[in-house]
C-alpha cells in the first residue's frame, strides 16, 4: 500500500472490489424490499420532485429489470418492449436519461405497484444470479445512455448499488422511515461506477475550453484523477503522481448524495464532509457544474 501523503496512492484489486460491491448490493436488496412493504402510502411525495414513493419504487424495479435484460436476455423477464421505452433521436445526456426515467415509471402497472417489494427482491436476486459467473470487465450494453457507450459488469453493479442506496433514501424520506447509507457502500459506488459515468455525463458545452485537473480523494475509499481538457474528461483510479489544480477530500456518503443532488454542496462543506485544497481550491464548485445530472 502506498502512502497518500507522499504522493502515492493505494492500488485496488478489481476482482475483490467487485465481489464486495456484489455483497453490498445483495445486502441492500432485502432492505429495499422490507422498506417498500412497510411504506404506509405509496402515493406520498418522495425525495424526487414530481415522483411519489411508488413512482420511485417502480423506477427502481425497472432499473433492475433493464440491467438484467441487457446482461442476459434469456434469464430476465423480457415481457417489456424496450424499443418502445428507449428515447428516440440523438438527445443530450440529461434529456435522454430524464425521458428514460419517466418511461421507466410507467413500465410497472397497477398490479406490479401492489407488490413492489416482491419485484425488487425477485429482480435483484435475478441480476446477482445471472452475473455471478461473469468477469468484472465483461462488456454490457446500455442503450439508454445512447447507441455508443458499453459498460462493464463491474460498472453496472456499482450503478445498481448507487441507485438502490439513493432511491432507498428517496422512498424512506417520503414514507417517514429510516434509511442509512454507509461509508463503505458509498465508496464502492464511487470507485466502481463514477470513473465511467462522470466522463459519460460531462456537459461538453460547459467543458469546452476548460482545462483543469482535480485530485478527488475519498476518505477510506478510492482516489480519482479527474482531468477536463477542452470538452473531454478522463477519470483515472490510482493515477501516477502529477500536478493538480484542486484537491477535493470528501466523505464518501456525502459525496454520493451531493453527486446525486440529494444534498446541497454548501451543507456538505459546512459540515466538514467536503474540503477543498491545492493551488486553486475555488475550482471545487466547478466540478459539479461540469457533470450533468437529470
Amino acid at each position: 500500500m502506498g502512502r497518500r501523503g507522499m504522493g502515492f496512492v493505494a492500488t485496488f484489486d478489481p476482482v475483490s472490489e467487485h465481489e464486495r460491491t456484489r455483497a453490498a448490493l445483495a445486502a441492500a436488496i432485502p432492505r429495499l424490499a422490507r422498506l417498500l412493504r412497510e411504506v404506509p402510502d405509496l402515493d406520498a411525495a418522495s425525495g424526487v420532485p414530481r415522483w411519489s414513493v411508488g413512482d420511485v419504487g417502480a423506477h427502481l424495479t425497472s432499473v433492475y429489470l433493464a440491467y438484467g435484460s441487457v446482461v442476459s436476455p434469456d434469464a430476465a423477464d423480457t415481457a417489456v418492449d424496450w424499443g418502445s421505452v428507449l428515447p428516440s433521436g440523438d438527445l443530450p445526456f440529461v434529456e435522454r436519461i430524464t425521458a428514460m426515467n419517466d418511461a421507466s415509471v410507467a413500465v410497472v402497472d397497477g398490479e406490479g405497484r401492489a407488490r413492489l417489494g416482491d419485484l425488487i427482491a425477485e429482480r435483484g436476486e435475478t441480476f446477482l444470479r445471472i452475473t455471478g459467473n461473469l468477469a468484472p470487465d465483461a462488456p454490457v450494453a446500455a442503450p439508454w445512455y445512447g447507441p455508443g457507450p458499453t459498460l462493464t459488469v463491474a460498472v453496472v453493479t456499482g450503478l445498481m448499488l448507487g441507485e438502490s442506496l439513493v432511491h432507498g433514501l428517496d422512498m424512506a424520506r417520503g414514507a417517514g422511515l429510516p434509511w442509512s447509507i454507509g461509508g463503505d457502500e458509498a465508496s464502492l459506488v464511487i470507485g466502481q461506477s463514477m470513473p465511467t459515468m462522470m466522463s459519460l455525463a460531462l456537459d461538453t458545452a460547459k467543458a469546452r475550453g476548460v482545462r483543469v485537473a482535480f485530485d478527488l480523494v475519498v476518505e477510506g475509499g478510492p482516489r480519482l484523477a479527474v482531468v477536463v481538457d477542452d470538452g473531454a474528461m478522463t477519470v483515472t483510479r490510482d493515477a501516477p503522481p502529477r500536478a493538480y489544480d484542486c484537491r477535493l477530500t470528501v466523505d464518501p456518503a456525502a459525496f454520493l448524495l451531493v453527486s446525486f443532488r440529494r444534498t446541497p454542496i454548501w451543507k456538505a462543506v459546512a459540515l466538514g464532509r467536503m474540503r477543498a485544497g491545492g493551488r486553486r481550491p475555488w475550482l471545487a464548485m466547478r466540478l459539479g457544474r461540469l457533470v450533468a445530472t437529470p
